[in-house]
C-alpha cells in the first residue's frame, strides 16, 4: 500500500503549495509567482530522469506541447491570481470542478460519455460547492451559487478547472508521446520560456522580484517539486485515477490550513462542502 502513502503525500504537498502560493502572492506579482514556481522547481524535477527512462518523442508530442503548454501558461497565472483574490478555503475547492467539466469536454473531444456514477459525482460536486457559501442562503436559495460566482477568487479558479478539463486531454497525448517525467519537464520549460516575453514587455519592473523574494519562491518551487516526486512514485505503483482521486483531498487540507494559518472563517460549512466535492471526484474518477 505504498502508493496510498505517496498519494497522500502528493495531496499534502499540493495543499502546502497553495499555502506558500498564497504567501508568495502577498509579496510579489502573480505573474512572478507563476514563473518562479517553475524556475525553482525545474532543477529539482530534472534528477527524476535518473529514475525514469527518457523515452523517444512521438509524432504528436510537439502539437500536444504547443497546445497543452499554452493552456498551462494561462492556468498558471490564473491560479496565482485566484489565490491572491480570495480565501484558500473557498477558492481551492473549485479545482474539484475539473472532473465535472471533463464530463462535458470529453464527449466532445474524445467521444467519452459519463456513467450513472459519474452523474452522481457531478451532483455531489455541485452540492459541495453550494455548501461552501451556505451562509448566503438567507438571501435566497440560489444565493450561495451567486456568491461563489461573484467572488473573484472562486470565479478565477473555476476558469482554471475548466481549462484543466481541456489540458487533461493534451497532457494524456503528451505523456503517451514522451513519458510522465519527460512531459513534466517539457511543460515546465515551455512555461518558463513562453512567459519571458510577457514579463519582459508587460511586467519588466516586477522581474527583480524573482530574486528579491527568492526565499518564498524557492520554497514554493521546492514544495511543487516534492509533489511531482511523490505523484510519480505513486503512479509507478497504482492506477493514475486512484492517485489523482486521493490527490484531490488536498482541497480539504487547504480548507483546514486556510483557517489555521490565515485565520479564515466558516470552517464547518467550507470543510463539509470540500469533503462532499472530493467524494464527488472519487465517484467520477475511480
Amino acid at each position: 500500500m505504498n502508493w496510498v502513502i505517496y498519494s497522500f503525500l502528493t495531496a499534502l504537498f499540493e495543499s502546502l503549495k497553495d499555502v506558500v502560493g498564497k504567501k508568495s502572492v502577498q509579496k510579489c506579482s502573480p505573474y512572478i509567482a507563476a514563473w518562479g514556481i517553475r524556475i525553482y522547481a525545474l532543477p529539482l524535477i530534472l534528477p527524476l530522469l535518473f529514475f525514469f527512462p527518457l523515452n523517444s518523442l512521438g509524432d504528436r508530442f510537439w502539437w500536444a506541447l504547443l497546445m497543452g503548454g499554452s493552456l498551462n501558461l494561462v492556468t498558471a497565472v490564473l491560479y496565482m491570481k485566484a489565490l491572491q483574490a480570495s480565501d484558500l478555503s473557498v477558492t481551492v475547492p473549485m479545482v474539484t470542478f475539473s472532473p465535472l467539466f471533463l464530463l462535458i469536454t470529453s464527449p466532445i473531444i474524445v467521444g467519452e460519455f459519463p456513467s450513472s456514477r459519474g452523474v452522481a459525482g457531478v451532483l455531489l460536486i455541485v452540492t459541495g460547492s453550494y455548501l461552501l457559501q451556505l451562509k448566503e442562503m438567507k438571501n435566497g436559495a440560489l444565493a450561495p451559487f451567486k456568491a461563489l460566482i461573484k467572488e473573484r477568487g472562486p470565479r478565477l479558479m473555476l476558469m482554471v478547472a475548466f481549462i484543466w478539463s481541456i489540458t487533461a486531454n493534451f497532457d494524456k497525448m503528451g505523456i503517451k508521446n514522451s513519458g510522465i517525467v519527460t512531459w513534466a519537464i517539457a511543460v515546465h520549460l515551455f512555461t518558463i520560456v513562453a512567459m519571458l516575453p510577457l514579463l519582459w514587455f508587460k511586467h519588466k519592473k516586477e522581474m527583480p522580484q524573482i530574486w528579491l523574494h527568492r526565499r518564498v519562491l524557492s520554497l514554493l518551487g521546492t514544495v511543487n517539486a516534492f509533489k511531482y516526486v511523490a505523484q510519480m512514485a505513486a503512479i509507478q505503483i497504482a492506477l493514475v485515477a486512484y492517485v489523482v482521486s486521493i490527490k484531490r483531498t488536498s482541497a480539504m487540507m487547504s480548507v483546514l490550513l486556510g483557517v489555521l494559518i490565515f485565520k479564515e472563517k466558516g470552517l464547518k460549512e467550507r470543510l463539509l462542502g470540500a469533503t462532499i466535492m472530493v467524494l464527488g471526484v472519487l465517484l467520477i474518477t475511480v
